[in-house]
């Protein structure tokens, strides 16, 4: 049997995901109680191994039941049942935009005297224990709802159980650190292809840009060196049973140094044998290094 549990904050996009995996045969239940996930998965698994499931459980849970969620999987563990959690985030800040926009109720002020800015902020610490466990942690503040349902197919769907994928993600400082990132390399250091005008309008997967910073030996030490890390410390991640690991690479605005160390990372990786995706944060852009197929849509994810 496949299980998938989503989560994640409300408006983060938890209905998107759940529906891309039921898209994709999966038979999917939202706002699970977290005490009947045992039982479901027993009436499930005698369909057969093929069987694939997915839940969402969240804050919407009954009170004290996602405490017992980490005993609950424990125990499935121990039967042999192999589950992903999935947990989606998004910054605050854009959930109150997203709440104001569409004047939906949040489920935490529905039945108490909470502010939105109040419920957003109990719900992330009600969910704190789920988060915690959650095999892959993704960032949907500035994705798109076609990109999430993407990421879902590609990361969670299409994912084998005993190898590790690795999202390179490129990213600008002056609008964040990415939420879902584990570890967080700064190439600001670097020369800055913006300061060319022939270059501003360029990215880093442009030849231009590529052969400015190729010029520059500290670039390549750069890559050599953040390389050399990943690879000496990798082997200890996927003995840890770690199934995902997103690493972020900033720069100012994320459009040249980082897009060009994310590409030239990324297939150094995939050179390796290692399953890799590649996202752009900036540039709207995400795909795989076998493919290269761009995703890339309008909306946002909700």
């Amino acid at each position: 049997m496949q299980l998938v549990i989503i989560s994640g904050r409300s408006g983060s996009g938890k209905s998107i995901a759940l529906q891309a995996l039921e898209d994709l045969g999966y038979y999917a239940i939202d706002n699970l109680p977290a005490m009947l996930l045992a039982s479901l998965v027993d009436e499930l698994r005698d369909q057969g191994e093929q069987s694939r499931l997915a839940v969402s459980i969240d804050a919407r849970n009954l009170p004290g039941a996602l405490e017992k969620l980490p005993r609950l999987l424990t125990e499935l563990h121990q039967r042999d049942i192999h589950f992903q959690i999935v947990y989606l985030t998004t910054d605050a800040r854009i959930l109150l935009e997203r709440y104001s926009a569409t004047r939906r109720r949040h489920p935490l002020t529905r039945h108490s005297d909470l502010t939105l800015e109040e419920a957003i902020s109990k719900e992330e610490n009600t969910l704190s224990a789920v988060r915690d466990l959650a095999d892959l942690t993704i960032d949907t503040s500035r994705m798109t709802a076609h990109d999430l349902r993407s990421r879902i197919t590609d990361q969670v769907a299409l994912h084998k159980s005993d190898k590790l994928t690795i999202t390179f993600e490129s990213f600008g400082y002056k609008r964040g650190v990415p939420l879902d990132a584990d570890l967080v390399f700064d190439v600001r250091c670097l020369p800055n292809p913006y300061w060319d005008p022939m270059l501003r309008e360029s990215t880093g997967r442009d030849s231009d840009v590529q052969a400015f910073l190729n010029d520059y030996p500290i670039v390549k030490a750069m890559g050599d060196d953040i390389h050399a890390w990943i690879s000496r410390w990798l082997p200890a991640y996927q003995s840890s049973q770690r199934s995902y690991m997103t690493i972020a690479i900033g720069c100012t605005g994320g459009q040249h140094r980082s897009v060009y160390t994310v590409e030239q990372l990324a297939q150094r990786m995939a050179d390796n044998g290692i399953e890799t995706h590649i996202r752009h944060r900036e540039l709207g852009l995400t795909y795989s290094t076998t493919t290269g197929a761009k995703m890339a849509d309008s909306s946002t994810a909700q």
